[in-house]
């Protein structure tokens, strides 16, 4: 695995053109809030345009032709991504808006609750790597299910519209201390789908390190980095106790 501390922009410009099979990053979102870990940007359209156009470019020249990006974040700056992201890797190559649902928020007085974080999932060309991943099925779902419950024995395809919980903030399991860490499960679902054993998975806003770890567990080697060294530190320190584990 190859880890480091650095700008991604300048990160970025070291990997060779066509090489990485899959790219997952959990992006700034806009909130321009100050996290105890970094530095949110300001939902300001000129602000977003000059820190994702380079790197949204740079990721595009080292995603292998047949390989797969995955882009998360919430809706205060969606919008603006999706135009770069169809500019850049063409709207022709725009695969899924995935919902990611999460049964908790924080109530609002005069709005609906916002529970769900947008993850754009973009492919450079049509030949690229997809394995369709299966949920059981409801004991509720409607009869329409029960063909292709009968076809697929293991569950129906799971679309679109993805529910999982998000780590509580005193989970014991996975919690490390990082603001807007990820569950496991989740990325599990990204990479499976998106990459095979021995494929090399790229994560360029590390954060917690969730993907390294879901990475060296799945047997996918690994890019990332993160401007924040105590990303790193934690990053590092959880591989390590996943291989003494």
């Amino acid at each position: 695995m190859r880890i480091e501390c650095k700008d991604n922009l300048d990160f970025m410009k070291s990997i060779e053109d066509n090489s990485v099979d899959l790219i997952y990053c959990d992006i700034l979102y806009g909130t321009g809030r100050k996290f105890s870990d970094y530095q949110d940007l300001k939902p300001i359209k000129s602000d977003i345009d000059n820190h994702y156009i380079s790197r949204l470019k740079e990721m595009h020249r080292i995603l292998k032709d047949t390989g797969t990006i995955y882009l998360q974040m919430d809706t205060k700056i969606n919008h603006w991504i999706r135009c770069i992201m169809d500019d850049i890797f063409g709207y022709e190559n725009m695969r899924n808006e995935i919902i990611w649902y999460y049964n908790t928020a924080p109530r609002k007085k005069n709005d609906f609750g916002k529970r769900h974080d947008i993850i754009y999932r973009y492919s450079k060309t049509d030949n690229y790597k997809f394995n369709p991943q299966r949920e059981p099925y409801s004991l509720s779902a409607p009869r329409g299910y029960e063909k292709e419950k009968y076809y697929h024995p293991e569950g129906k395809v799971i679309g679109d519209v993805w529910t999982m919980n998000i780590l509580g903030q005193n989970d014991k399991t996975e919690r490390v201390g990082y603001d807007t860490q990820k569950p496991k499960s989740l990325i599990e679902r990204i990479i499976k789908t998106s990459s095979d054993e021995g494929d090399l998975v790229g994560d360029f806003y590390l954060g917690s390190g969730t993907s390294a770890v879901v990475c060296s567990e799945l047997n996918r080697k690994f890019v990332g980095c993160d401007i924040n060294q105590r990303a790193i530190d934690i990053t590092k320190l959880r591989l390590k106790k996943a291989v003494i584990n």
